[in-house]
């Protein structure tokens, strides 16, 4: 099976709701990623935007792999930077060099928009290593806290 590297359009509703659940099954949640999807508009204006970044891997014309970015727009310099939020590869196609391949796409997607870097966040717990071990061979680790702030009183935080 070859691998094809696919940026999202707004064409690409059926692969965008194929990454949501190769999402939810790859982080074991898949209520957050499939129980209230976003209607075709919704998921068509989120691809057409020019904030959001949709990435995936294809083997067979199915996603088994892929990545939900964002280009944060600095105020500071006429530069941006890109939040990869999830990065994800399915259970069976794992260790197959995938996550590194999209991250490349990533970083050429980065390029043409000038972003001046690209940055990830990964939790500490055992179930993250490989993410970690990734980020490492990829990139500059830094130490950081991380802080959710609620929207409003009582609501759950993610």
């Amino acid at each position: 099976m070859s691998l094809v590297i696919h940026r999202l359009t707004t064409h690409d509703i059926e692969l965008m709701e194929a990454l949501s659940t190769m999402f939810g099954e790859a982080f074991n949640d898949v209520e957050t990623y499939a129980g209230n999807r976003p209607s075709a508009g919704y998921l068509r204006r989120l691809l057409g935007g020019d904030s959001f970044i949709a990435i995936v891997a294809l083997k067979d014309g199915s996603v088994v792999g892929g990545i939900a970015a964002y280009e944060l727009r600095k105020f500071e310099q006429e530069r941006s930077e890109i939040y990869i939020y999830d990065l994800a590869v399915s259970t069976a196609h794992r260790r197959e060099g995938i996550a590194t391949e999209l991250i490349e796409e990533l970083k050429k997607v980065s390029m043409e928009r000038g972003a001046c870097v690209i940055f990830v966040q990964a939790d500490t717990g055992v179930e993250d290593e490989p993410a970690i071990a990734l980020y490492t061979k990829l990139g500059t680790r830094e130490d950081v806290l991380h802080f959710d702030i609620q929207v409003e009183a009582g609501s759950d935080t993610a």
